[in-house]
Protein backbone atom coordinates (compact mmCIF):
# COMPACT_ATOMS: atom_id res chain seq x y z
CA UNK A 1 0.00 0.00 0.00
CA UNK A 2 1.26 3.32 -0.77
CA UNK A 3 2.16 5.77 2.15
CA UNK A 4 0.75 9.11 1.18
CA UNK A 5 3.54 10.67 4.00
CA UNK A 6 6.17 8.79 1.65
CA UNK A 7 4.57 9.74 -1.52
CA UNK A 8 4.43 13.46 -0.25
CA UNK A 9 8.32 13.08 0.89
CA UNK A 10 9.35 12.16 -2.55
CA UNK A 11 7.18 15.05 -4.26
CA UNK A 12 8.73 17.25 -2.11
CA UNK A 13 12.24 16.39 -3.26
CA UNK A 14 11.05 15.86 -6.61
CA UNK A 15 9.64 19.72 -6.47
CA UNK A 16 13.34 20.77 -5.26
CA UNK A 17 15.27 19.00 -7.10
CA UNK A 18 13.52 20.62 -10.42
CA UNK A 19 13.59 24.00 -8.31
CA UNK A 20 16.95 23.74 -8.24
CA UNK A 21 18.55 22.68 -10.97
CA UNK A 22 16.17 24.85 -13.34
CA UNK A 23 16.83 27.83 -11.26
CA UNK A 24 20.28 27.26 -11.62
CA UNK A 25 19.97 27.00 -15.37
CA UNK A 26 17.31 29.68 -15.75
CA UNK A 27 19.47 31.79 -13.78
CA UNK A 28 23.04 31.83 -16.03
CA UNK A 29 20.65 32.31 -19.16
CA UNK A 30 19.35 35.59 -17.47
CA UNK A 31 22.89 36.63 -16.89
CA UNK A 32 24.02 35.68 -20.42
CA UNK A 33 20.57 37.80 -21.86
CA UNK A 34 19.95 40.12 -19.18
CA UNK A 35 22.81 41.25 -16.98
CA UNK A 36 25.98 41.71 -19.99
CA UNK A 37 27.50 38.20 -19.03
CA UNK A 38 29.79 36.39 -21.12
CA UNK A 39 28.62 32.61 -21.83
CA UNK A 40 29.37 30.45 -25.26
CA UNK A 41 27.24 27.55 -25.67
CA UNK A 42 29.67 24.91 -23.71
CA UNK A 43 29.54 27.43 -20.76
CA UNK A 44 25.80 27.40 -20.94
CA UNK A 45 25.54 23.55 -21.36
CA UNK A 46 27.99 22.77 -18.10
CA UNK A 47 26.27 24.80 -15.80
CA UNK A 48 22.94 23.39 -17.10
CA UNK A 49 24.61 19.75 -16.46
CA UNK A 50 26.14 20.54 -13.02
CA UNK A 51 22.98 21.91 -12.21
CA UNK A 52 21.20 19.12 -12.97
CA UNK A 53 23.82 16.87 -11.19
CA UNK A 54 23.45 18.74 -7.91
CA UNK A 55 19.59 18.28 -8.20
CA UNK A 56 20.06 14.59 -8.50
CA UNK A 57 23.02 14.29 -5.57
CA UNK A 58 20.13 16.51 -3.25
CA UNK A 59 17.36 14.56 -3.55
CA UNK A 60 18.35 10.83 -5.23
CA UNK A 61 17.89 9.13 -1.94
CA UNK A 62 14.12 10.08 -1.20
CA UNK A 63 12.43 10.44 -4.83
CA UNK A 64 15.15 8.99 -7.26
CA UNK A 65 15.68 12.31 -8.26
CA UNK A 66 13.86 11.96 -11.90
CA UNK A 67 12.95 15.82 -11.86
CA UNK A 68 11.74 15.22 -15.28
CA UNK A 69 8.38 13.48 -16.77
CA UNK A 70 10.14 11.55 -19.42
CA UNK A 71 12.51 9.76 -16.47
CA UNK A 72 9.14 9.65 -14.79
CA UNK A 73 6.69 8.24 -17.36
CA UNK A 74 10.22 5.81 -19.07
CA UNK A 75 10.33 4.17 -15.63
CA UNK A 76 6.65 3.89 -14.76
CA UNK A 77 6.60 1.88 -17.95
CA UNK A 78 9.72 0.20 -18.65
CA UNK A 79 11.03 -0.06 -14.92
CA UNK A 80 9.55 -0.94 -11.48
CA UNK A 81 8.49 2.69 -10.81
CA UNK A 82 4.86 2.72 -9.66
CA UNK A 83 2.00 3.92 -11.99
CA UNK A 84 -0.09 5.41 -9.53
CA UNK A 85 3.09 8.00 -8.64
CA UNK A 86 2.89 9.19 -11.94
CA UNK A 87 0.80 12.04 -11.87
CA UNK A 88 2.27 13.26 -8.11
CA UNK A 89 5.42 12.66 -9.69
CA UNK A 90 4.81 14.84 -12.69
CA UNK A 91 2.99 17.94 -10.84
CA UNK A 92 5.81 18.33 -8.46
CA UNK A 93 8.33 18.47 -11.06
CA UNK A 94 6.09 21.02 -13.52
CA UNK A 95 5.55 23.10 -9.94
CA UNK A 96 9.37 23.09 -9.47
CA UNK A 97 10.01 24.33 -12.58
CA UNK A 98 7.12 26.81 -12.71
CA UNK A 99 8.53 28.54 -8.94
CA UNK A 100 12.16 28.42 -10.60
CA UNK A 101 10.87 30.72 -13.20
CA UNK A 102 9.44 32.97 -10.47
CA UNK A 103 12.72 32.90 -8.27
CA UNK A 104 14.96 34.27 -11.83
CA UNK A 105 11.98 36.46 -12.58
CA UNK A 106 12.37 37.60 -8.90
CA UNK A 107 15.81 38.15 -8.78
CA UNK A 108 16.59 39.91 -11.83
CA UNK A 109 13.51 41.97 -12.08
CA UNK A 110 15.13 44.91 -12.90
CA UNK A 111 17.48 43.86 -15.31
CA UNK A 112 15.16 42.76 -17.71
CA UNK A 113 14.74 45.37 -20.38
CA UNK A 114 11.47 44.35 -22.25
CA UNK A 115 9.63 41.39 -22.69
CA UNK A 116 10.58 40.46 -25.94
CA UNK A 117 10.71 36.77 -26.78
CA UNK A 118 14.90 37.44 -26.41
CA UNK A 119 14.31 37.87 -22.64
CA UNK A 120 11.77 35.22 -23.05
CA UNK A 121 14.24 33.13 -23.94
CA UNK A 122 15.98 33.11 -19.95
CA UNK A 123 12.80 30.71 -18.99
CA UNK A 124 11.86 28.34 -21.38
CA UNK A 125 13.33 27.28 -25.04
CA UNK A 126 12.93 28.74 -28.56
CA UNK A 127 13.80 26.42 -31.80
CA UNK A 128 16.24 27.54 -34.09
CA UNK A 129 14.96 30.45 -36.76
CA UNK A 130 16.41 27.76 -39.58
CA UNK A 131 15.49 24.55 -38.52
CA UNK A 132 11.41 23.57 -39.56
CA UNK A 133 9.12 22.11 -36.42
CA UNK A 134 9.89 18.76 -37.97
CA UNK A 135 13.63 19.11 -37.04
CA UNK A 136 12.65 20.53 -33.75
CA UNK A 137 10.64 17.52 -32.54
CA UNK A 138 13.03 15.13 -34.05
CA UNK A 139 15.75 16.93 -32.29
CA UNK A 140 14.09 16.72 -28.85
CA UNK A 141 12.70 13.31 -29.59
CA UNK A 142 16.40 12.06 -30.20
CA UNK A 143 18.34 13.76 -27.28
CA UNK A 144 15.78 12.64 -25.15
CA UNK A 145 15.91 9.25 -25.61
CA UNK A 146 19.82 9.41 -25.91
CA UNK A 147 19.94 10.82 -22.17
CA UNK A 148 17.11 8.28 -21.00
CA UNK A 149 19.01 4.87 -22.52
CA UNK A 150 21.94 6.65 -20.42
CA UNK A 151 19.93 7.03 -17.41
CA UNK A 152 18.77 3.27 -17.78
CA UNK A 153 22.38 1.89 -18.43
CA UNK A 154 23.74 3.89 -15.20
CA UNK A 155 21.15 2.29 -13.04
CA UNK A 156 20.86 -0.95 -14.64
CA UNK A 157 22.97 -3.18 -11.79
CA UNK A 158 24.04 -5.97 -14.78
CA UNK A 159 26.33 -3.75 -16.74
CA UNK A 160 29.04 -2.76 -14.58
CA UNK A 161 29.23 0.96 -15.08
CA UNK A 162 30.03 2.75 -12.39
CA UNK A 163 27.27 3.29 -9.30
CA UNK A 164 27.05 5.60 -6.62
CA UNK A 165 28.48 9.06 -5.98
CA UNK A 166 29.15 9.08 -9.92
CA UNK A 167 26.19 8.62 -10.87
CA UNK A 168 24.69 11.47 -10.97
CA UNK A 169 27.57 13.69 -12.05
CA UNK A 170 27.64 11.21 -15.11
CA UNK A 171 24.00 11.90 -16.02
CA UNK A 172 25.28 15.42 -15.67
CA UNK A 173 28.13 15.28 -18.21
CA UNK A 174 25.67 13.93 -20.80
CA UNK A 175 23.86 16.55 -20.20
CA UNK A 176 26.00 19.06 -20.70
CA UNK A 177 27.70 16.92 -23.70
CA UNK A 178 24.25 17.06 -25.17
CA UNK A 179 23.50 20.74 -24.72
CA UNK A 180 26.96 21.59 -26.26
CA UNK A 181 26.06 19.41 -29.27
CA UNK A 182 22.41 19.86 -30.16
CA UNK A 183 22.02 23.04 -28.07
CA UNK A 184 21.87 25.72 -30.67
CA UNK A 185 18.95 23.47 -32.41
CA UNK A 186 16.09 23.97 -29.58
CA UNK A 187 17.75 24.85 -26.55
CA UNK A 188 18.18 21.14 -25.49
CA UNK A 189 15.09 21.00 -23.41
CA UNK A 190 14.72 17.27 -22.78
CA UNK A 191 12.42 18.08 -20.02
CA UNK A 192 8.71 19.24 -20.39
CA UNK A 193 8.96 20.40 -16.28
CA UNK A 194 12.04 22.80 -17.52
CA UNK A 195 10.19 23.99 -20.27
CA UNK A 196 6.55 24.54 -19.51
CA UNK A 197 6.78 25.08 -16.08
CA UNK A 198 8.39 28.37 -16.84
CA UNK A 199 7.13 28.62 -20.00
CA UNK A 200 3.70 29.01 -18.32
CA UNK A 201 4.81 31.69 -15.67
CA UNK A 202 6.67 33.65 -18.45
CA UNK A 203 2.95 33.94 -20.36
CA UNK A 204 1.94 34.46 -17.05
CA UNK A 205 3.65 37.55 -16.09
CA UNK A 206 3.25 39.24 -19.45
CA UNK A 207 5.23 37.73 -22.28
CA UNK A 208 2.57 37.45 -24.88
CA UNK A 209 1.62 34.16 -26.59
CA UNK A 210 4.51 34.28 -28.86
CA UNK A 211 6.34 32.80 -25.73
CA UNK A 212 3.81 29.40 -26.91
CA UNK A 213 3.76 29.75 -30.27
CA UNK A 214 7.80 30.44 -31.00
CA UNK A 215 6.16 32.44 -34.02
CA UNK A 216 5.10 29.55 -35.60
CA UNK A 217 1.89 28.06 -37.42
CA UNK A 218 1.27 25.98 -34.28
CA UNK A 219 2.06 26.74 -30.76
CA UNK A 220 5.87 25.41 -30.51
CA UNK A 221 5.07 24.67 -26.47
CA UNK A 222 3.68 21.69 -27.79
CA UNK A 223 6.96 20.18 -29.28
CA UNK A 224 8.79 20.13 -25.92
CA UNK A 225 6.01 19.02 -23.78
CA UNK A 226 5.61 16.07 -26.19
CA UNK A 227 8.93 15.39 -28.27
CA UNK A 228 10.88 14.64 -24.64
CA UNK A 229 7.72 12.10 -23.61
CA UNK A 230 8.22 9.95 -26.20
CA UNK A 231 11.80 10.31 -27.06
CA UNK A 232 12.05 8.96 -23.14
CA UNK A 233 10.08 5.90 -24.27
CA UNK A 234 12.03 5.14 -26.98
CA UNK A 235 15.39 5.65 -25.29
CA UNK A 236 13.84 3.33 -22.61
CA UNK A 237 13.17 0.71 -25.29
CA UNK A 238 16.47 0.77 -26.78
CA UNK A 239 18.07 0.17 -23.67
CA UNK A 240 16.08 -2.40 -22.55
CA UNK A 241 15.48 -4.25 -25.42
CA UNK A 242 19.01 -3.95 -27.37
CA UNK A 243 21.10 -4.34 -24.28
CA UNK A 244 19.14 -4.43 -21.05
CA UNK A 245 17.92 -7.79 -21.94
CA UNK A 246 21.18 -9.33 -23.73
CA UNK A 247 22.47 -8.83 -20.21
CA UNK A 248 20.10 -10.75 -18.90
CA UNK A 249 20.70 -13.55 -21.31
CA UNK A 250 24.14 -13.76 -19.68
CA UNK A 251 26.60 -11.02 -21.52
CA UNK A 252 26.90 -9.66 -17.91
CA UNK A 253 30.39 -8.66 -16.59
CA UNK A 254 29.88 -11.10 -14.20
CA UNK A 255 29.14 -13.75 -16.23
CA UNK A 256 31.59 -13.04 -18.76
CA UNK A 257 34.33 -13.41 -15.97
CA UNK A 258 32.66 -16.79 -14.91
CA UNK A 259 32.85 -18.29 -18.32
CA UNK A 260 36.76 -16.96 -19.05
CA UNK A 261 37.62 -18.88 -15.45
CA UNK A 262 35.83 -22.15 -16.59
CA UNK A 263 37.91 -21.66 -20.18
CA UNK A 264 41.35 -21.42 -18.31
Amino acid sequence: MMSKRKLWDECIAEFTGTLLFVTLGAGCVAGLRVAGASYGQWEISIIWGLAVALGVYITAGVSGAHLSPSVTIALAVFGNFNKKKIIPYISAQMLGGFMAAVIVYFLYFNLFPAKTMMTAGVFTTFPNAKITLLQAFMTEFFITALLVAVIFGLSDDGNGLPRGALTPLLVGITVAVIGGAFGPLTGFSMNAARDFGPRLFAWLAGWNNDVMSAGRDIPYALIPLTAPILGGLFGAVFYTKLIGEPLKRGHSPSADSKDKEMMS
